[in-house]
């Protein structure tokens, strides 16, 4: 059985929403496997005088599961994630809210 996950972040560039974007991505992929594809859902930035300062972007992304590693530190994985509002990943990306992740039903290959 496949499951699929989906974690919601914001990215953040000084440069571009792309950028932002991927930023996110990348964040994500530095402890998430099997990443398989990722939703813009609203681009967003910081303005300063008439100057876009910090370009944002609030993405989905989505991973499969490993099938090999469920059960081995579920337990220790969901306490971390309870209580925690938000987390911020070296200034790139910040996760929002907890239980965020959904499992999608075998006959869905990706929501995105």
């Amino acid at each position: 059985m496949t499951v699929v996950k989906v974690l919601e972040l914001v990215g953040e560039s000084k440069n571009s929403w792309q950028e932002a974007a991927s930023n996110a991505v990348t964040e994500a992929a530095r402890t998430v496997d099997h990443i398989t594809g990722v939703e813009v859902i609203n681009w967003t930035a910081a303005v300063s005088g008439q100057e876009i300062k910090d370009y944002k972007a609030n993405v989905k992304v989505a991973f499969v599961v490993d099938g090999n590693r469920q059960g081995q530190g579920q337990s220790q994985g969901q306490s971390q994630s309870q209580g925690q509002g938000q987390s911020q990943g070296q200034g790139q990306s910040q996760s929002q809210g907890q239980g965020q992740g959904q499992g999608h039903s075998p006959s869905q290959r990706s929501p995105f």
